[in-house]
Protein backbone atom coordinates (compact mmCIF):
# COMPACT_ATOMS: atom_id res chain seq x y z
CA UNK A 1 0.00 0.00 0.00
CA UNK A 2 1.21 3.56 -0.98
CA UNK A 3 0.40 6.18 1.50
CA UNK A 4 1.11 8.46 -1.11
CA UNK A 5 -2.44 7.12 -3.02
CA UNK A 6 -4.28 8.84 -0.47
CA UNK A 7 -5.14 12.46 0.15
CA UNK A 8 -7.57 12.03 3.93
CA UNK A 9 -5.38 10.65 6.63
CA UNK A 10 -6.74 10.27 9.91
CA UNK A 11 -3.95 9.35 13.32
CA UNK A 12 -5.39 7.41 15.41
CA UNK A 13 -3.32 8.41 18.61
CA UNK A 14 -2.50 11.79 17.78
CA UNK A 15 -0.82 14.19 20.28
CA UNK A 16 -0.62 17.57 21.71
CA UNK A 17 2.67 16.77 22.91
CA UNK A 18 5.13 17.79 20.34
CA UNK A 19 7.74 15.62 21.68
CA UNK A 20 5.36 12.34 20.47
CA UNK A 21 4.93 10.55 17.29
CA UNK A 22 1.44 11.49 17.58
CA UNK A 23 2.41 14.91 17.42
CA UNK A 24 5.20 14.44 14.69
CA UNK A 25 3.40 12.54 12.24
CA UNK A 26 0.17 15.59 12.51
CA UNK A 27 2.73 17.74 11.37
CA UNK A 28 4.84 16.15 8.59
CA UNK A 29 1.78 14.50 7.11
CA UNK A 30 -0.09 18.40 6.67
CA UNK A 31 3.45 20.03 5.84
CA UNK A 32 3.02 17.55 2.67
CA UNK A 33 -0.10 18.39 1.68
CA UNK A 34 -2.46 15.87 3.61
CA UNK A 35 -5.86 16.49 4.97
CA UNK A 36 -4.89 15.38 8.34
CA UNK A 37 -7.59 14.07 11.01
CA UNK A 38 -6.25 14.09 14.70
CA UNK A 39 -8.18 11.84 16.93
CA UNK A 40 -7.77 12.31 20.54
CA UNK A 41 -10.93 11.24 23.21
CA UNK A 42 -8.83 13.62 25.65
CA UNK A 43 -8.38 16.84 23.11
CA UNK A 44 -10.71 19.50 21.12
CA UNK A 45 -8.04 20.65 18.92
CA UNK A 46 -4.17 19.02 17.92
CA UNK A 47 -2.04 21.95 15.80
CA UNK A 48 -4.91 23.98 14.88
CA UNK A 49 -6.96 21.19 14.06
CA UNK A 50 -10.16 19.64 15.50
CA UNK A 51 -9.42 17.06 16.75
CA UNK A 52 -11.96 13.73 17.03
CA UNK A 53 -12.61 12.33 19.95
CA UNK A 54 -12.92 8.82 18.35
CA UNK A 55 -13.66 6.94 15.02
CA UNK A 56 -17.22 7.19 15.36
CA UNK A 57 -16.72 10.86 14.75
CA UNK A 58 -14.56 10.83 12.04
CA UNK A 59 -16.02 11.78 8.04
CA UNK A 60 -16.91 8.43 6.43
CA UNK A 61 -14.51 9.33 3.57
CA UNK A 62 -11.19 9.00 5.15
CA UNK A 63 -9.05 6.97 2.89
CA UNK A 64 -6.75 5.68 5.36
CA UNK A 65 -6.28 5.60 9.23
CA UNK A 66 -2.50 5.83 10.73
CA UNK A 67 -2.22 4.00 14.39
CA UNK A 68 0.23 5.47 16.46
CA UNK A 69 -1.15 3.60 19.75
CA UNK A 70 0.03 0.87 22.03
CA UNK A 71 -1.01 -2.40 20.56
CA UNK A 72 -3.17 -3.59 23.45
CA UNK A 73 -5.25 -0.47 22.51
CA UNK A 74 -4.73 -1.11 18.51
CA UNK A 75 -6.77 -4.53 18.56
CA UNK A 76 -10.21 -2.89 20.13
CA UNK A 77 -9.90 -0.03 17.39
CA UNK A 78 -8.46 -1.97 14.64
CA UNK A 79 -11.90 -3.75 15.07
CA UNK A 80 -14.28 -0.48 15.27
CA UNK A 81 -12.21 0.75 12.06
CA UNK A 82 -13.27 -2.37 10.36
CA UNK A 83 -16.81 -2.66 11.47
CA UNK A 84 -17.68 1.57 10.47
CA UNK A 85 -16.48 0.24 7.48
CA UNK A 86 -12.94 1.80 6.80
CA UNK A 87 -10.67 0.08 4.38
CA UNK A 88 -7.07 0.75 4.84
CA UNK A 89 -5.30 0.72 8.31
CA UNK A 90 -1.41 2.03 8.91
CA UNK A 91 0.36 1.08 11.94
CA UNK A 92 3.10 2.81 12.71
CA UNK A 93 6.50 0.72 14.29
CA UNK A 94 5.62 -0.72 17.91
CA UNK A 95 2.01 -0.08 17.23
CA UNK A 96 1.13 -3.51 15.77
CA UNK A 97 0.56 -6.90 17.37
CA UNK A 98 0.48 -10.34 15.63
CA UNK A 99 -3.36 -10.35 17.32
CA UNK A 100 -4.00 -7.25 15.33
CA UNK A 101 -2.13 -8.74 11.71
CA UNK A 102 -4.26 -12.10 12.58
CA UNK A 103 -7.71 -10.55 12.87
CA UNK A 104 -6.67 -7.77 9.43
CA UNK A 105 -5.77 -11.07 7.85
CA UNK A 106 -8.83 -12.59 8.87
CA UNK A 107 -11.35 -9.90 7.47
CA UNK A 108 -9.52 -9.42 4.43
CA UNK A 109 -7.84 -5.57 4.92
CA UNK A 110 -5.79 -3.75 3.34
CA UNK A 111 -2.96 -2.43 5.83
CA UNK A 112 0.16 -1.94 6.49
CA UNK A 113 2.58 -2.55 9.63
CA UNK A 114 5.68 -1.59 11.04
CA UNK A 115 6.90 0.99 8.67
CA UNK A 116 7.05 4.57 8.84
CA UNK A 117 4.18 6.58 7.43
CA UNK A 118 6.38 10.05 7.20
CA UNK A 119 9.45 7.93 5.61
CA UNK A 120 7.10 6.39 3.13
CA UNK A 121 5.87 9.90 2.32
CA UNK A 122 9.10 11.39 1.34
CA UNK A 123 9.80 10.23 -2.31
Amino acid sequence: MDPRNYRKIAVIGASKNREKYGNKIVRDLRSKGFEVYPVNPKSDTIEGLKCFKNLEELPKDIELLVFVLPPDQGLEETQKALNLGFKRLWFQPGAGSKDIESFLKNNDAEYSMGKCIMIETSF
